[in-house]
């Protein structure tokens, strides 16, 4: 890898339920070229498929219920704070439902199936602008043992979620035995670099990834461990 670029996509303004993502990309202020990786916030995403629910703006505990209804497990709980298992099969607190970035009395749900929602994207912008690209859906989540926030894949079409380096060699020749790169998750963070938490920016390109990242077959649930393979679950 020579090197990459990493681009905020102005000019898709507010999205709203009904909105074709693919659509506003299209017709945005930036350029993409065949082989960029277009990195597009869960919220936006979430809102374009009306994945938005009704909570009472003057009760600050109110999206509670919706955190139960979205979990499959609670793993802990710690005054407001839930930390729970979704459907997805994604730990995070309060089930990824966030009230930030949206309007005041509602809070948006994680998609039903971020990788769907990625595919659709992918085929989309290939149908009407012939363009050959990846998509990564991310979200904002915290880490077991490590203060602050990062973001992450939570969905993905046409890049490899792992990268196996299994069988390689470093760069003092010894293989690698058990190396597999989170490679979506990498794309994730670098692009919420130039997207921010408050800027308005939506979706960020990535240019010069490895052309062998490129595939049609990568999905986030590769990422999912089993829980027979968790040793913290």
């Amino acid at each position: 890898m020579s090197g990459l670029e990493i681009i905020p996509m102005h000019g898709i303004g507010e999205v709203r339920p009904g909105d074709d993502l693919a659509d506003l990309i299209i017709a945005a202020d930036t350029e993409v070229h065949d082989r960029d990786c277009l990195v597009i916030t869960q919220k936006v995403v979430s809102k374009a498929e009306n994945r938005l629910v009704d909570i009472d703006p003057s009760d600050p505990l109110s999206h509670k219920p919706l955190v139960e209804r979205e979990s499959v497990r609670i793993l802990r709980r710690r005054g407001e704070l839930i930390i729970s298992e979704t459907e997805h099969g994604f730990v995070c607190a309060n089930a990824g439902i966030d009230l930030s970035n949206v309007e005041r009395g509602q809070a948006a749900l994680l998609p039903v199936d971020s990788d769907r929602s990625a595919r659709g994207i992918k085929d989309r912008l290939q149908a009407r602008a012939g363009l050959d690209v990846g998509i990564v859906v991310s979200d904002t989540f915290g880490r077991p043992w490590r203060r602050g926030v990062t973001d992450v894949a939570i969905g993905c079409a046409g890049i490899a979620a792992i990268v196996d380096l299994r069988g390689t060699t470093d760069a003092l020749g010894r293989e690698l035995m058990v190396t597999e790169v989170a490679a979506v998750d990498e794309i994730a963070a670098a692009a919420d670099l130039v997207m921010g938490k408050a800027e308005g920016i939506c979706v960020a390109i990535v240019r010069g990834l490895p052309e062998e990242w490129f595939r049609p077959s990568g999905v986030v649930q590769e990422i999912v461990r089993e829980p027979a393979d968790d040793l913290f679950r």
